[in-house]
């Protein structure tokens, strides 16, 4: 077995699987992707709703959870991260988001880098997309927004709920405008949700940007591999310099050496615990688990930040959801033949189908919080539907202030790390936490629900004031699956910063985090699609630099 390559990408999930595409493009660099989980042959990936069986499956799901959390009232969650090829984008919400223009340029301002302002990101996000909009066309769409054409295919959904679209009226009674495209930059607006999926099956990295280049023969992809640490040398000048990865496969130990660069692309948990496992991080963490301090980088499994969503649940009358349809074996048959015969109905659909942005009250500069509603309502992930009929408006802070961690527990790779978001521990996110209930309750209120009598089940009528509210947002909220930051990129003079702007480890050679570790502040929507915006643009830096 050959050990030696050029380039070594550290997990095959999102960005891992672009980057692999991109670089094993230039046959003169030979390239090997390690992933820990196994092949995306696991049928429940590809069928949309499967995500219910991925999710906390140690076939598909590293199976994180987050410490006791004071800010959810001492609970803990868990914390879904893919496993298998594809990686989230297998056990994802397919949901394609690019965020608000403002996100990227306030990257711009802090890096000190102008490819990272929204204008230059645009034409990262355009250089994949293949658009519907673009279906039997070429080039652009008039806007500039969009593109045909790429791997990252983007559908509309196949099926509409009725009582989704009076929600969506609803919300444009309240004050919310109508939109036919929340990505151009301002996601102001209310409209069902574009997907990643083609023709009613998910849409992972692994079909788009896998499934034609593995026959490329120097392209290398390992699959269960567990990613020990990463093998460190100075240079004769001292210089620290990374020469490539130990892992586990099969039971054996292998060394795999990188005569170019090495990147990390295991994720805002996966690339902090590998890089303080490999010496590399806060020095008084890592001397308390004897772990030599090889560098100093304070900054590595700091900064996390994630967007909670407060599940807001409505019992309804008069309205179809899919409680009462899979309430019955008939009615679970019925939905599964649909899917079978016409790759449409409920078992086509994303988690979330109708998006909400907006601002959790008149005085905001900018649409603040989002919305996932879904024509369903159950107690908790995991559990049955009601009995009765019902909907979620679940509804996050796109912009949280409050700033968590990740961090090893221990010198061995196989323990998972402590991961503590510390969600709702700042005053402004319990004031916007208390205000988006607020203002999903005014959405509830509008004429256009009223004929569905819509009762209010979560957090309940009896929660009224402030403090009232913040409480039962920490009794309702849970993640939403977007943890980013931990390996933030920053100016050179930014001692929180773990990356240059280029996502170069600082202080070492040949070594690069590419994924959401990086964002220094959160995107103002789902993360997924942003990440593979980032590993777009990493791409073309790698080659460019070679």
């Amino acid at each position: 077995m050959d050990t030696v390559f050029d380039t070594i990408i550290v997990g095959a999930g999102t960005a891992g699987s672009l980057l692999a595409n991109r670089l094993s493009k230039d046959p003169n660099r030979r390239v090997l992707l390690l992933e820990a989980g196994g092949n995306d042959n696991y049928h429940w990936i590809h069928i949309p709703v499967g995500y219910l069986y991925c999710i906390n499956n140690p076939r598909t799901d590293w199976m994180f959870r987050t410490q006791s959390e004071a800010g959810l009232n001492g609970r803990s969650l868990i914390y879904p991260r893919g496993k298998t090829l594809g990686g989230c984008s297998s056990i994802n919400g397919m949901i394609y988001m690019r965020g608000q223009a403002r996100d990227y340029d306030q990257w711009a301002n802090l890096t000190g880098e102008n490819e990272w302002s929204w204008s230059a990101c645009l034409e990262d996000f355009k250089a994949h997309e293949d658009s519907f909009r673009l279906d039997g066309k070429s080039g652009e769409t008039p806007d500039g927004f969009h593109a045909g054409g790429g791997e990252w295919r983007i559908e509309k959904q196949r099926l509409r709920w009725e009582i989704l679209d009076a929600y969506a009226k609803a919300a444009t009674e309240a004050g919310i405008p109508a939109t036919d495209d929340f990505n151009g930059g301002d996601n102001t607006g209310v409209s069902y949700f574009e997907v990643n999926q083609r023709a009613g099956w998910r849409w992972n990295t692994s079909k788009a940007f896998l499934r034609r280049a593995r026959d490329r023969k120097n392209l290398s992809i390992w699959t269960g591999c567990h990613v020990e640490k990463l093998d460190l040398k100075r240079n004769g000048d001292g210089q620290l310099r990374c020469v490539g990865v130990r892992l586990r496969k099969n039971g054996h130990t292998v060394h795999a050496e990188a005569k170019s660069e090495v990147i990390l692309s295991a994720g805002a948990i996966g690339s902090p615990q590998i890089l303080q496992l490999s010496g590399i991080g806060a020095g008084d963490h890592l001397s308390k688990h004897d772990i030599e301090v090889k560098h100093e980088l304070s900054g590595i499994g700091q900064n996390l930040q994630d967007h909670l969503q407060l599940r807001t649940i409505y019992k309804v009358a008069g309205a179809k959801t899919l409680n009462q349809m899979a309430n019955s074996w008939w009615g679970k048959a019925a939905i599964g033949l649909e899917y079978a015969l016409k790759r449409s109905g409920p078992m086509s659909m994303a988690p979330s189908q109708l998006g909400i942005f907006a601002k959790s009250t008149p005085d905001r500069e900018h649409a603040n919080v989002q919305f996932h509603v879904q024509p369903l309502s159950l107690e908790a992930f995991g559990q049955p539907l009601h009995a009765w009929p019902g909907i979620t408006a679940s509804v996050c802070n796109l912009n949280p202030t409050s700033r968590g961690s990740v961090m090893i527990s221990s010198p061995r790779s196989e323990d998972a790390p402590t991961i503590a978001p510390n969600y709702l521990t700042t005053e402004e996110d319990r004031t916007v936490a208390a205000d988006a209930i607020k203002l999903a309750r005014k959405v509830a209120g509008q004429k256009a629900l009223q004929q569905y009598n819509p009762e209010e089940m979560k957090p309940g009528a009896a929660f009224q004031s402030d403090v009232e509210l913040a409480r039962a947002a920490g009794d309702i909220g849970t993640t939403i699956f977007h943890p980013v930051g931990t390996a933030k990129m920053g100016r050179a003079d930014d001692p929180s910063a773990v990356v240059d702007s280029h996502l170069r480890v600082k202080g070492i050679e040949g070594l690069r985090v590419v994924d959401a570790s990086v964002m220094p502040t959160i995107t103002s929507g789902n993360t997924n699609s942003p990440v593979l915006m980032i590993a777009e643009k990493a791409a073309r830096w790698i080659l460019a630099d070679s």
